[in-house]
């Protein structure tokens, strides 16, 4: 089994855990989020959304947040953009790097971004060009690249072919998202095998959802086909509006525990990120879905207690 010396986590929790919840988070508490992130060694935090308010309330003060969050050097703060609108609006909180979403399901694009994939493509390719003037890096996100709630399975070409496209128009990193949550290590080695023929290893990234309890198990078998950027979010925040029954994503604290225990470098203390994710789960008022992170706080009590 060949195994990376060191794995890069990128953080989704304040943009892509944040926007499923029911109830809006105030400003400030997304600010203290990200900035006790940042503290935690992460490499990569993604801090907002610059969507519509209409379809994403819940990222209506990105702006807000990216203004006062107290950058770390070093850490980038990428932040999802649909269109040139979202990109103008975002330039305001002197960003130096963006996100963009598209579907390998034809079906899901025209329900989450209203348009079909080439229609999406288009936009995107403006989006590209115009980062590209701010010197500003651009990274892809593919979603439903293991399967798709109206479509059912999704084939693997499909995903490849957005992917090379997607590095054509200027994409530096192509996130490929298990969105449903529906994949098992053998689907997602296929898949990425497939990807790996119109795009290099060292330009794809993972992000899987847990909804059948998988994620981890995914992660470590693409690690194995030579992924080494990881999607998480604290305290397994997250999971998909627009996708019937998806659950959180992948807890940062389990992806942490596990790859430490294999000897693989994040660069990231796991007691600082379950303080983070203890905070968010408090004010959210319910347990963290991390294992890790239950096991950790249920010692630190018990700690206490013994004193």
């Amino acid at each position: 089994m060949r195994l990376p010396k060191r794995v890069k986590i990128v953080e989704v929790g304040p943009r892509d855990g944040l926007q499923n919840e029911a109830k809006i988070v105030p400003t400030q508490v997304k600010i203290e989020l990200i900035n006790r992130l940042s503290a935690t060694g992460l490499a990569a935090i993604e801090g907002g959304s610059f969507v519509s308010p209409k379809w994403m309330p819940q990222m209506a003060d990105s702006l807000q947040v990216m203004q006062g969050i107290k950058r770390q050097p070093g850490v980038s703060y990428p932040v999802l953009v649909p269109n040139l609108q979202g990109l103008h609006n975002a330039l305001q909180a002197e960003i130096d790097e963006i996100s963009i979403f598209a579907s390998a399901s034809e079906s899901f694009s025209r329900k989450i971004i209203n348009c079909s994939i080439a229609q999406s493509l288009d936009r995107f390719a403006e989006v590209c060009s115009e980062a590209k003037k701010h010197n500003l890096r651009v990274r892809g996100y593919i979603s439903c690249t293991l399967g798709c709630p109206y479509e059912g399975t999704v084939p693997p070409s499909n995903v490849a072919w957005l992917a090379g496209r997607m590095i054509e128009l200027g994409c530096y990193e192509i996130s490929l998202g298990d969105t449903i949550g529906v994949g098992t290590p053998g689907k997602a080695q296929a898949m990425i095998d497939c990807v790996a023929e119109k795009v290099q290893h060292e330009r794809l990234a993972a992000h899987f959802h847990d909804t059948y309890g998988q994620a981890l198990a995914n992660i470590l078998a693409v690690i194995e086909r030579g992924i080494t950027v990881i999607d998480s979010s604290v305290s397994g925040l997250g999971g998909c509006p627009f996708a019937p029954g998806a659950s959180g994503n992948v807890a940062t604290e389990d992806l942490l525990y596990m790859l430490k225990g294999m000897g693989i470098e994040t660069g990231v203390d796991l007691n600082e990120l379950a303080a983070a994710g203890e905070f968010i789960s408090t004010y959210l008022g319910r347990p963290s879905s991390s294992k890790v992170a239950r096991v950790l706080t249920a010692q630190a009590t018990q700690n206490c207690s013994n004193q």
